[in-house]
């Protein structure tokens, strides 16, 4: 199994978990923001790119070249970065739908 799938699988659980999240959100009469969501992204893509970078080319692990699509921001395969975008898409909603009702006034 290659890494492509895996992380499209995960994207797909992330995306299917915002979706409920919003619309949980707009039950309660609110919205989860995307602004947020965006910037959270942003700056854990930099670091994902910066530390996995540093991370392989300190030797502390390595890519099976068959296993991934060849694709590299620094040394870190394009597939590394669906993570830090599956916690961006997924862990607002995630908050919203563990949100205690006493918080909504319930």
């Amino acid at each position: 199994m290659t890494y492509v799938l895996l992380v499209g699988g995960l994207l797909l659980v992330a995306v299917v978990v915002r979706v409920i999240g919003d619309v949980v959100a707009r039950r309660r009469g609110r919205r989860i923001p995307v602004l947020p969501t965006l910037l959270a992204a942003v700056v854990l893509l930099v670091l994902t790119a910066v530390f996995d970078t540093a991370m392989i080319a300190a030797g502390l692990f390595e890519y099976a070249p068959a296993h991934i699509s060849g694709v590299r921001i620094g040394l870190a395969p394009i597939e590394d970065f669906a993570y830090p975008i599956a916690v961006a898409i997924m862990l607002p909603a995630v908050w919203e739908l563990t949100a205690r009702r006493a918080r909504d006034g319930a």
